[in-house]
């Protein structure tokens, strides 16, 4: 089939190193921007602890800025194990200095990589061409640029968890299917299950929240491989065991009072979500905007047209993503990054469907096959466009906030005890302004969601005790909470800039 359609005028694999490269050439566009265009509070965080890390590795650190850089680690919470920003920290002290830069160039290795694997699984189960074609998707879906590129956990979480689909894979159909002459083939196994059980073990150390498709994906390889007799298998207790082992030294065993501040902070608290229509209206709303709605329903159809044994692995995946979703349900319709290990799992949907329509348009003539192939490359061409004008806009819209937070930190006398309502939880200054800040309560989507309230006359007294200043910067917060506008109003302005308000707390009018 690969030989009917564009493979007489370019090889594959020249097509392979294209995508690649322009999948890589998207995701290092206006690389030392601020990373403000894609939940910013994660980004800073990581930008946070990279730096605490960096500042320890100096043999000479400035003192004070050592100081502050650990004072804002702890403020910002440990919830995984700091492994992009001990890397980029360690990058750093090479590269002469912090860069957002050096965290973007290793999302974006680790994001290519994970392509190939990604590739090379959908070429085992269709033509190369429609390998290709899932590639392009997962490189040039506008979401995929923005999210993969990021300073956070979540790429290098989904690209370790690919890798490791392709090897359980390649476990699974080695299993499975033993080659007559058996020649070196146990060494073959086990070598694809060891490989499973380390990047899907990375993956889940990575970020503990994708252990709801792993789950999914491992429970239907083996079953599907191995039937019952699963238990029998040294190979499948060694996979559960580097898959589990480490997420559990690190999370249950060095860091329980997290996870389960975290568990009941964003599931318990909030399990009430899922008794009600409209959240899962929000939810299919918010996954479609970001996939589009008819990709996702042509890709979940794809499963039953796949071969049986990428069938039960993505009916696994789907049904631990679903589960996945009723365990934190806020953030399905509130945090598109929560959904990037989706990207990968949709792009190996649509093969079976584009396999389909190439073997069909292969018996068209050659005109109509150039229709179609002009098709294909308009879309991939037009997405890739999107996402590129999507990073050049938001570098105009961001490449000043630096600057605006020095000037802020410069109008907040020395050594001041600071609260306030500023954006993204104080991360902005803490980063910029080399400024700590105890946060004021939002009123935000997640007080809805949790009927809570902020009660200013009752919290104003025990929230500013021993704080000098509050500071405004986030004036849409203050104008939501009319009670402490009428407040603060009652003190003396100390300073007063673009977008800032500094009231002193020491001086009621």
């Amino acid at each position: 089939m690969s030989s009917s359609l564009p493979s007489k005028l370019f090889n594959w694999r020249i097509l392979l190193i294209l995508l690649l490269l322009l999948g890589a050439g998207l995701r290092l566009i206006n690389l030392t921007v601020p990373p403000l265009d894609f939940h910013p509070v994660r980004q800073l965080r990581n930008l946070i602890v990279a730096r605490s890390i960096y500042y320890q590795l100096l043999p000479n650190p400035d003192p004070q800025k050592l100081a502050l850089s650990k004072a804002f680690y702890n403020a910002v919470g440990q919830y995984e194990p700091p492994i992009t920003e001990s890397l980029a920290a360690w990058t750093y002290t090479w590269t002469g200095g912090e860069n957002i830069a050096v965290p973007r160039v290793y999302e974006t290795l680790f994001w290519l990589l994970a392509g190939l694997a990604l590739f090379d699984l959908a070429r085992r189960i269709a033509s190369p061409l429609s390998a290709l074609v899932a590639l392009a998707y997962y490189l040039v879906l506008p979401f995929s640029v923005q999210a993969s590129r990021s300073f956070q956990p979540d790429p290098l979480m989904t690209s370790s968890f690919i890798i490791g689909i392709y090897f359980l894979y390649r476990w699974a159909a080695l299993t499975a299917n033993p080659s007559p002459s058996g020649r070196g083939e146990g060494v073959r196994v086990w070598k694809w299950a060891i490989l499973a059980g380390l990047f899907i073990g990375l993956a889940v150390l990575v970020k503990i929240v994708i252990v709801f498709l792993v789950i999914g994906a491992a429970i239907a390889a083996v079953l599907s491989t191995l039937g019952l007799r699963f238990w029998k298998s040294l190979q499948v207790w060694m996979m559960a065991a580097l898959m589990v082992i480490p997420a559990f030294i690190y999370y249950i065993l060095g860091h329980p009072g997290r996870s389960d501040e975290y568990f009941f902070a964003w599931t318990v608290d909030l399990i009430k979500l899922i008794t009600t229509t409209s959240f899962y209206a929000h939810w299919l709303g918010f996954v479609g905007s970001l996939f589009g709605l008819t990709i996702l329903f042509l890709s979940i159809a794809g499963i039953f047209i796949a071969p049986p044994r990428l069938r039960w692995m993505l009916v696994g995946i789907w049904i631990g993503y679903f589960v996945y979703g009723l365990t934190l349900p806020f953030q399905m319709y509130t945090h598109s990054y929560y959904h990037i290990q989706l990207i990968p799992v949709v792009a190996l949907g649509l093969v079976p469907i584009i396999e389909a329509i190439l073997v069909r348009i292969s018996t068209e003539s050659r005109w109509l096959k150039a229709a179609f192939v002009a098709i294909i490359v308009f879309v991939i061409g037009y997405q890739a466009w999107i996402a590129r004008s999507d990073l050049v806009a938001q570098a105009s819209d961001y490449s000043r906030e630096p600057a605006y937070w020095e000037n802020v930190s410069k109008a907040i006398p020395t050594n001041a005890n600071l609260i306030g309502l500023t954006q993204d939880y104080g991360y902005r200054l803490m980063f910029y302004g080399w400024r700590k800040i105890v946060l004021w309560p939002y009123v935000n989507g997640l007080t809805e969601a949790k009927g809570t309230s902020v009660d200013a006359q009752a919290k104003f007294s025990k929230l500013v005790a021993g704080r000098d200043y509050f500071l405004v910067t986030a004036s849409n917060q203050l104008d939501a909470q009319p009670e402490l506008k009428k407040i603060l109003a009652g003190y003396t302005v100390a300073a007063q800039g673009d977008g800032f308000v500094l009231y002193d707390l020491h001086k009621p009018k």
